[in-house]
């Protein structure tokens, strides 16, 4: 049985429940991080000393880091290897947008969600939000010209890639009064992702 503690609307617990959700798995969500709290407790501190969130516990064996969880997930439950391929080329292009978007895009993204979703508005720091768009704006662009040459994120296939820059290009599309550059590729390719099983229940809901 897995077990998964996290919150659903935080963004790294929605690529898990996504992904479980294409893969078919059953799992039990324990509510845990931000108002739910559980995170300070020294049980869940045993299972991830960062005290973070999404944590799962599969049959006994126990992964934090979200980008860690679905490479799992997607070793142990998709044995077509369609999410996330076993060859190593079709691998390393996988890795790599994974790897970009935990270390770039989604580090440049944290100041402008944050502040200008859950900071009140006298307390935002508007030069760190508005830096943060102007990157998001250069990143997507990036992102954009690579679906412009290729059907999704690592290539014809859909992949783990697609999942994570699912999940944050739907926070950047969102997000209200804040300006964007033209997207015609990643918005077709956000907008093809509604027919994915679990796209709607779990990354199509509201922003908080």
């Amino acid at each position: 049985m897995l077990r998964i503690w996290g919150r659903r609307n935080s963004g790294n617990v929605r690529k898990v429940l996504w992904t479980t959700a294409i893969l078919g798995i059953d799992f039990e969500l324990i509510e845990a991080g931000g108002a739910f709290g559980v995170v300070d407790t020294p049980e869940f501190a045993a299972m991830n000393p960062n005290r973070l969130v999404p944590v799962i516990d599969h049959d006994g064996f126990i992964l934090w880091e979200s980008h860690s969880i679905i490479r799992y997930l997607a070793n142990e439950f998709d044995d077509a290897g369609v999410l996330y391929p076993t060859l190593a080329q079709p691998r390393a292009e996988v890795d790599r947008w994974l790897d970009w978007l935990a270390t770039t895009l989604q580090p440049a993204e944290r100041p402008m969600f944050l502040g200008r979703l859950r900071t009140p508005p006298e307390k935002r720091d508007w030069a760190a939000i508005e830096a943060s768009e102007k990157s998001l704006a250069r990143l997507f662009t990036i992102v954009d010209d690579q679906l412009a040459a290729n059907r999704f994120m690592a290539g014809q296939n859909f992949s783990l890639a697609d999942i994570p820059m699912g999940v944050f290009a739907h926070r950047y599309l969102a997000m209200p009064e804040i300006e964007r550059p033209a997207l015609p590729h990643l918005t077709a390719w956000f907008e093809g992702l509604n027919d994915r099983p679990g796209f709607g229940k779990y990354v199509m809901t509201e922003l908080s």
